[in-house]
């Protein structure tokens, strides 16, 4: 038995979200006739107290077509350093609208509004136009972070000031919502854009949104078919996706838990000299002395775990619906007697 732990991208459907998926209705969607793709859509945005949403096969997609709604050629994206659609979407930005980023040292992952303001350009015909603020909730790299609200709202009134879109890459914004205790609404409210992820900790198979008013959304199709990501009967991924809305919500908390037990052991070792603390379902630590972030998952692998060393010094764990409680007991004692 294998304990994939190296993403929760490694998510496989349930038997019963199989099931839902087989007894799918389905049409063409590019016609807009798939009654499946319609409802996920639908249900999603309205989740969001948002206009409309667009499904897509890929979170990366989603947020490269929400960015491209908001700029034109020759503007200026402003992020945290370490923001996925900097970093990890194969510089889309450039690739597909034409884009600068400019970058921004935050916190785990998080910047603030008096960065922001910072960042901005002025009018000046020698700066790139600031176009976009995007913001990601929970941070990949900076361990399942999580945004603080009076933040957004301080970053979204300086967006507003500033004539910017914000733009959010909620890839696992399921398990913040969780881990706070918040209203999705609230997220509609102060977002223009946002990109949700259906194939992470809710464990489908395939599948992102991008939601929007209806003007937003109308224009995603038109990029969507520009970068071919039209699908015809794709009802069965987003009857998927529908019934993760449904049944794999709540459960959530339970990985975030996953990560915390395990946290509680590695803290108390000599050769992980920094953790970050979870929030929600990612555990990343500094890993030195006895052991290298290579060696240590060389070392768990032989006991059928599998980690990822994401730099030179670190180690990151990713807690999901696959993972169930007998196994993460069996990586604490593994864990617990390994040498220090």
């Amino acid at each position: 038995m294998i304990i994939e732990l190296r993403s929760d991208t490694f998510t496989l459907p349930t038997p019963e979200m199989k099931e839902a998926m087989m007894q799918a209705p389905v049409g063409d969607d590019v016609f807009g006739e798939d009654p499946s793709i319609n409802l996920l859509e639908e249900k999603t945005a309205e989740l969001f107290g948002m206009e409309a949403a667009i499904f897509c096969p890929s979170g990366t997609m989603t947020n490269q077509i929400g960015i491209n709604v908001h700029t034109r050629p020759g503007d200026e994206i402003i992020c945290d350093v370490m923001s996925h659609v900097y970093i990890y979407e194969g510089g889309g930005i450039a690739f597909n609208s034409g884009s600068q980023v400019k970058t921004i040292q935050g916190n785990r992952g998080r910047i603030d509004a008096k960065a922001v303001t910072a960042a901005i350009n002025p009018d000046d015909i020698h700066k790139a136009r600031t176009r976009v603020v995007s913001l990601e909730n929970t941070t990949n790299r900076g361990g399942g972070a999580c945004y603080d609200f009076n933040e957004l709202n301080a970053i979204k009134e300086v967006c507003t000031q500033h004539n910017l879109a914000l733009h959010l890459d909620g890839a696992r914004i399921w398990n913040a919502i969780v881990a706070k205790g918040e209203d999705p609404k609230a997220y509609g409210k102060i977002f223009d854009t946002i990109s949700v992820c259906l194939s992470k900790g809710l464990g489908a198979p395939v599948g992102s949104l991008l939601l929007g008013n209806a003007t937003h959304i109308r224009e995603a199709r038109r990029v969507r078919k520009k970068m071919g990501g039209g699908m015809r009967q794709a009802g069965y991924l987003a009857a998927a996706g529908v019934y993760a809305l449904d049944y794999h919500m709540d459960r959530l908390a339970t990985d975030h838990e996953h990560a915390r037990w395990v946290a509680d052991v590695l803290r108390k070792k000599s050769w992980v000299p920094d953790l970050l603390e979870p929030e929600t379902n990612i555990l990343i630590f500094t890993v030195s002395g006895a052991y290298t972030p290579s060696s240590f998952c060389d070392l768990l692998l032989e006991h059928h775990i599998k980690c990822l060393a994401i730099s030179a010094t670190q180690v990151r764990m990713v807690f999901h619906i696959n993972v169930h409680p007998l196994m993460v007991e069996k990586m604490i004692e593994i864990i617990t007697h390994l040498t220090d």
